[in-house]
């Protein structure tokens, strides 16, 4: 059993910036890609950013230059840094994590999500 544990939504003015954190816990043989989405109301989930067990990043084009994904591997955890934040950044951002499990004859890969949490920017 695996859980993600999401922090940092809020409340705050166009401008201003967040720091969304995300930790895994539970059977983790290995932690590959990790990533946040994000769902506004009445809108298909979409993919903010990811990063890799290597370090390597990839960003949706309306947040390049202004969220920055990063993780720390020894811990479980990937952290969303959002600035220059705009009201259409408004939604439930999720973490999303690749955890390969493994019985030790045979391993599998499975997605796993947060409960997700609410960021909202006012104008």
């Amino acid at each position: 059993q695996v859980h993600l544990v999401e922090s940092g939504g809020g409340l705050v003015q166009a401008g201003g910036s967040l720091r969304l954190s995300c930790g895994a816990s539970g059977s983790i043989f290995r932690l590959n890609a990790m990533g946040w989405y994000r769902q506004a109301p009445g809108k298909q989930r979409e993919v903010v950013a990811s990063i890799t067990s290597a370090g390597r990043t990839v960003y949706t084009d309306s947040v390049k230059g202004r969220f920055t994904i990063s993780r720390d591997n020894a811990k479980n955890t990937t952290d969303l840094q959002m600035n220059s934040l705009k009201p259409a950044d408004t939604s439930v951002y999720y973490c999303n994590a690749a955890i390969t499990h493994s019985s030790g004859t045979y391993s599998y890969t499975m997605d796993y999500w947060g409960q997700g949490t609410q960021v909202t920017v006012s104008s």
